[in-house]
């Protein structure tokens, strides 16, 4: 007759033994200790995510390099001088300091305060990060957190920012579109026939968006549809309100300028004697492609469409490939005031800190000395409530500053009279 403990021993199955029988299926011996974690997986796809734009960049170079070879790239780089590189930066001061205009009349119609010295100043730093760092957009991201973190709203800032940017973005897609659809490219019939089907997929989406909000109007407004309403209301009033508009249209339209001379400016220090009206539908095509967050830095996608629309075009792919790098360079060489701006910053940081540790030291210790000396007064009759008026003045005169850790400035015990004399911690 078995026993309670002689049915329990089987249950509690051995490790090895299980493992090495071959009538158990393998996906039972494995156990619960191999299944994959939820969490991990998708810790690593989010990984792999943001690193693919980085490793479509390196790619794109590296076809490039294969078919075109080092000796191009080197060209152009032998080809940058001095003088382009000042006419560079002060290309760069210009759209960096117009895309900074914009930047605050965003914010002030965010109802965000924003200088226009610290904007010029923050824009330079993300140009520097956008240039430095994979991804291209590393720098806008900080630009965003670190003004909505000083202006107590860190929602609004990011706003800010992403619409300031799409700002700039929808001013280059419709000169963009306007130059593609009337100058001669190679994409010139590929753009109409696209613009044909935006057109219609346009009127088809226009029609099915009133056609849902008359029934959604019939059956009362949801929270989703009230939500996207109030995002469209800020925008439009971040963007389109009446002492906005002007001014952000006016600097993007100024910060394409400046990128377009820019491109033109490197096609002349590559050696291309063509004309304007025939570049500007290049270099707007590379401006376009420079907006897909596939590139390691910035480089990639423009110098693809560079070596590709020359090509096309009948000046070489080895001349776009050029005009690219030259562009490349004289980019980074506008943004490295940036460098500036991060390195004064840093220092202002690491000293910020050792002030307030020697402000708060020195008050501390004028509070205790104060304290000593109140103690030693006579604490009978009127000399209590001298004191006690004494005492007062000390604590409002040396009251922790914000500076001081909060483990000096809150005290558990309190410094009011109390039966002729003040409360000291011997007295707690």
């Amino acid at each position: 007759m078995s026993t309670g403990v002689e049915t329990a021993e089987p249950v509690a199955v051995d490790a090895p033994e299980a493992v090495s029988d071959p009538d158990v299926p393998e996906l039972h011996r494995s156990g619960p200790a191999v299944e994959a974690d939820p969490t991990t997986t998708r810790r690593k796809g989010g990984s792999l995510r943001k690193h693919i734009g980085s490793v479509a960049g390196v790619l794109i170079l590296g076809v490039l390099l294969w078919r075109l070879g080092t000796g191009v790239f080197l060209d152009g780089l032998r080809r940058v001088d001095g003088p382009t590189l000042l006419a560079g930066l002060g290309l760069g001061l210009l759209t960096t300091v117009f895309s900074a205009w914009r930047w605050c009349l965003v914010a002030r119609g965010l109802r965000i305060r924003l200088p226009l010295g610290d904007a010029v100043a923050d824009y330079y730093r993300a140009l520097f990060l956008n240039a430095a760092l994979p991804g291209g957009v590393l720098g806008d991201v900080h630009r965003a957190v670190r003004h909505g973190q000083s202006a107590g709203d860190v929602g609004r800032g990011v706003r800010a920012v992403v619409l300031e940017r799409t700002a700039g973005q929808a001013v280059l897609v419709a000169v963009g579109a306007v130059v593609l659809l009337t100058l001669p490219s190679p994409v010139l019939g590929d753009a109409r026939q696209l613009a044909l089907v935006l057109a219609i997929v346009l009127v088809c989406g226009v029609v099915t968006a009133a056609a849902v909000r008359k029934g959604r109007a019939s059956s009362g407004p949801s929270r989703r549809s009230g939500a996207a309403r109030a995002a469209l209301t800020e925008a439009r009033g971040a963007l389109l309100a009446r002492g906005n508009w002007p001014g952000v249209l006016i600097s993007s339209v100024v910060v394409l300028a400046g990128h377009l001379a820019m491109f033109l400016l490197a096609a002349r220090v590559a050696g291309s004697h063509a004309s304007a009206t025939v570049l500007l539908p290049l270099a707007l095509l590379a401006l376009l492609a420079m907006g897909l967050p596939l590139n390691i830095g910035g480089w990639g996608p423009r110098e693809g469409v560079m070596a590709w629309a020359f090509g096309a075009a009948g000046l070489g792919a080895g001349m776009g490939l050029s005009v690219a790098v030259i562009y490349g360079v004289l980019s980074f060489a506008a943004a490295l005031p940036g460098v500036a701006v991060l390195v004064v910053r840093w220092v202002a940081a690491l000293r910020r800190p050792r002030e307030e540790n020697a402000g708060g030291h020195d008050l501390c210790r004028a509070s205790e000395t104060a304290e000593v000396h109140a103690s030693e007064v006579p604490l009978a009759g009127v000399a209590s409530e001298a004191v006690g008026s004494v005492f007062a003045v000390t604590k409002e005169k040396y009251a922790p500053k914000a500076s001081v850790s909060p483990a000096r400035s809150s005290f558990p015990f309190s410094a009011d009279a109390f039966e002729g004399r003040p409360m000291t911690p011997d007295s707690v």
